[in-house]
């Protein structure tokens, strides 16, 4: 038996909290989540990828249980550690502000989430490209995000 600190344990763990919450449950998710976050900041320390990791799914899963603004307030949280941590870079500091600026939205800031989007389609622009994946997901969000700005000022900028 590897134990339950063996970071396969911990991997398989956070395997299954975050299918708890794509099969439905992301109530159950947020539970699970804060369990092996406690333990992985025992284990890991706060500073380790794995924790980092756990700390963004369970701001996801705040999210996806009804809880945007708490959604946020966590994504605020972890960016300020991953610029900290890993610079402004960093694919996970830039999957960071993505995912702060999508709570601000779903929170209902879609201003604050139009402005993080852009400056988030600027960044990724230089850092990873115009056609990779994550550059062309900001563009979709950034769109749909203007376009709700848009709708709650009856379209006047």
């Amino acid at each position: 038996m590897l134990g339950p600190d063996h970071p396969e344990t911990l991997t398989t763990r956070a395997d299954l909290t975050f299918r708890r919450g794509q099969v439905g449950d992301p109530a159950g998710a947020v539970i699970a989540t804060a369990e092996l976050l406690a333990d992985r900041l025992r284990v890991l320390g706060p500073d380790h990828p794995d924790t980092l990791t756990t700390r963004h799914n369970l701001a996801h899963w705040r999210g996806e249980a009804g809880d945007a603004a708490g959604a946020a307030a966590a994504a605020a949280e972890l960016l300020a550690d991953s610029l900290r941590v890993l610079g402004p870079d960093h694919p996970a500091t830039l999957l960071a502000r993505h995912n702060l600026a999508r709570w601000w939205g779903e929170a209902g800031d879609a201003v604050g989430a139009v402005t993080a989007f852009a400056e988030l389609l600027a960044d990724s622009l230089r850092v990873l490209g115009p056609d990779h994946p994550a550059t062309l997901v900001t563009r979709y969000y950034l769109a749909h995000w203007r376009g709700q700005a848009d709708g709650a000022s009856g379209g006047v900028r």
